[in-house]
């Protein structure tokens, strides 16, 4: 692949994550759901699903990158949001929106791992390994800045109903499919194996070598995790008691857009920041996530705002740097199959904490 290609390569998968995080109903999901009257503990039981889904297809769909394709994959992740978005219109209760929360996992599931290893292969090949600090960095930033432009509008999406809020989600995953049909594909030693069987076994057993004699990518893979579960957590629910605590639901998106700014700054001080050492930045992120989830019993809406912001902070500041070392670490011909292992691992954590951080809550 030549330079300006996989330049342009990494352009469409920014492009892709831009138009994403535009989405209003998944942005204010909780939200939406506590309208419609659904408890906390109904919501985490949801969350769970979506986890539950994840961790079930995580590292298939994985394999399923790296055997038949990472263009083919990212194609299908963009369905998947239609079908889920189409879904969750049609909703009448607890059980259709648990099935269209499943096809968002399953969305999120086949572009989890895969857009890494396009992008690091597509560079790669180019012989610009070196910038993928940048993408990292970037992908990361740029998704949450709009993203977090999507909880803005989280006051909107209330106002307009869960079915027009969700519309916006269908016609946003449509434009996404368009830009994830012009990628190109990456070719690996992988695709010499004209089996599917024989590249199954290759895919799994070297996989499964790699994770199982790499003790420093299993706790990197952990620790990040468990820091992403509980920050993430804390900003869903946040969605849910900031109204309850006495926030203007017309504020709300500013306080959800306000704590997104806080993980597009913390992806991008990962490259202003000379620190490389992990375990350094670990601590950084594990006592910011700790201040954030104090925050939450305090009953002040403007602490848990400030305490989401430095949660946000935390949890991208350590994800950019850990995606960064996992990919140096990996072989291309398991790439997107590694880089799902390191989701499985988070939705594990989340299906256990959900429920907990639901009842903690409630």
């Amino acid at each position: 692949m030549e330079k300006k290609t996989a330049r342009r390569q990494i352009n469409k998968l920014l492009s892709i994550d831009a138009v994403s995080g535009c989405a209003i109903g998944g942005a204010a999901w909780v939200a939406l759901l506590a309208a419609r009257g659904f408890s906390t503990v109904e919501i985490g039981l949801l969350e769970s699903i979506f986890h539950i889904t994840s961790m079930t297809c995580e590292i298939p769909s994985g394999v399923i990158a790296d055997m038949f394709g990472r263009r083919k994959t990212m194609v299908a992740s963009r369905v998947m949001v239609i079908i889920s978005s189409l879904l969750m219109i049609i909703s009448k209760d607890f059980f259709t929106i648990a099935i269209a929360i499943a096809v968002n996992a399953l969305s999120y599931n086949l572009s989890s791992g895969t857009r890494e290893a396009l992008a690091y292969d597509s560079l790669k090949e180019a012989g610009l390994e070196s910038e993928y600090d940048k993408f990292a960095s970037n992908d990361l930033m740029i998704y949450q800045i709009f993203s977090s432009a999507g909880t803005l509008m989280a006051g909107v999406a209330l106002l307009l109903g869960y079915k027009r809020a969700n519309m916006v989600d269908a016609v946003i995953g449509a434009i996404t499919v368009l830009i994830a049909l012009t990628l190109s594909e990456v070719h690996t030693s992988l695709q010499n194996v004209t089996s599917v069987s024989e590249r199954f076994k290759k895919i799994i057993g070297d996989s499964a070598t790699f994770i199982k004699g790499n003790r420093k990518a299993r706790l990197i893979i952990i620790f990040n995790s468990m820091i992403g579960a509980v920050d993430i957590l804390i900003l869903f629910f946040l969605q849910a008691k900031l109204p309850a605590v006495g926030l203007s639901k017309l504020w709300l998106g500013p306080a959800l857009f306000i704590m997104g700014m806080g993980a597009a700054l913390g992806a991008k001080v990962t490259e202003i920041i000379p620190e490389k050492r992990f375990h350094r930045i670990g601590i950084i992120s594990a006592i910011g996530v700790t201040v954030a989830f104090a925050t939450m019993f305090t009953g002040n809406c403007y602490i848990m705002i400030v305490g989401g912001f430095i949660g946000a902070f935390a949890d991208n500041f350590v994800q950019v740097r850990a995606d960064i070392l996992l990919n140096t670490m990996i072989p291309s011909e398991q790439r997107a199959t590694l880089m799902s292992v390191n989701s499985f691992a988070f939705s594990v954590i989340m299906i256990v904490l959900s429920p907990l951080f639901g009842m903690m809550f409630a």
